[in-house]
């Protein structure tokens, strides 16, 4: 069993010519309405490569946090862990440019209710591993290490939005999981301008955390350190962009998915690779994740 730990949002997505500069007003050329939120859209990516999976979050009492139960029982995810808020649920606000680059504003919603008061370890029940981002509060982050901990799961903390660490129960973190500029940021540092400059930030990390680092390098792949030392890197897979809003939840999802299967760490990283390359080719962040028949051929045909 995966947990996802995290949040639950509905996007808002308008496609642009182009990112507004400040003061600017754009028309957009069309709009849609996906689900979303990082915990979420992770759940969802690992559940449709048949993994099954419970995910831990929160929704408000309106019409958008019905959906959001309802669209993850739809993927065959337990979403009796979802608790309901008074208010508003999570919204994402995001242009979409047509180069398939967006810009994110997020409106944390019920998410921003969530706290460490809640019965983690009897949601942990069962889990095998534990996924965590940091886009709800720290309190509730902590618990839900700290359970993934107790519980003997193994632990992967995806870092984003990009937070200062310090604030978190890194003791319980097996796996941390940046892209390039979240692991220049938790540094303090600027981002590596090539591949080494990023394999010596996440080794930096790794040894100052104790902890592994995946760190994602878009179409160049991903490369990670082991806490014991070993580190790799696995080339990114040729694709077309049409949209990289859900590219890094699936790279999640998919690699808890396969840990989950007993994947050695680097063939996790090949497989969520592959993942987020075919989900990069639909608009929204979860029209794109693929199931394990596409996964599956795609990789088979060393693509």
């Amino acid at each position: 069993m995966i947990v996802v730990a995290g949040s639950a949002n509905t996007d808002l997505v308008a496609r642009v010519s182009h990112h507004p500069e400040a003061g600017e007003t754009l028309l957009a050329a069309d709009y849609a309405v996906h689900q979303g939120g990082k915990g979420a859209n992770q759940a969802v990516a690992a559940a449709r490569l048949g993994a099954p999976v419970r995910f831990i979050g929160a929704a408000g009492d309106d019409d958008f946090g019905d959906q959001i139960v309802a669209d993850l029982a739809a993927e065959g995810i337990d979403a009796d862990g979802v608790q309901r808020f008074p208010g508003s649920s999570g919204l994402a606000l995001i242009t979409v440019d047509e180069a398939g680059e967006n810009r994110i504003v997020v409106v944390p919603g019920a998410n921003g209710e969530l706290d460490g008061s809640r019965d983690m370890n009897g949601a942990m029940g069962g889990a095998t591993v534990l996924l965590v981002q940091l886009e709800t509060p720290i309190a509730f982050v902590n618990a839900a290490l700290a359970a993934g901990r107790a519980a003997g799961a193994e632990v992967i903390l995806n870092a984003a939005p990009a937070a200062p660490l310090k604030a978190f129960e890194m003791a319980a973190v097996d796996w941390l999981m940046v892209n390039a500029g979240e692991a220049a940021f938790l540094l303090g540092e600027s981002e590596g301008a090539s591949r080494d400059e990023t394999a010596d930030q996440a080794a930096r990390l790794a040894s100052q955390h104790n902890v592994g680092v995946i760190a994602t390098l878009g179409a160049d792949g991903a490369l990670w350190v082991g806490d014991d030392g070993a580190q790799g890197h696995v080339p990114g897979r040729s694709c077309e962009v049409v949209d990289t809003t859900g590219a890094g939840d699936t790279f999640a999802g998919a690699f808890a998915a396969a840990r989950l299967e007993g994947r050695p760490v680097e063939d996790a990283i090949r497989m969520a690779g592959v993942a987020a390359s075919l989900a990069v080719g639909a608009a929204g962040a979860r029209a794109g994740m693929p199931d394990r028949a596409a996964v599956r051929t795609a990789m088979s045909a060393g693509e």
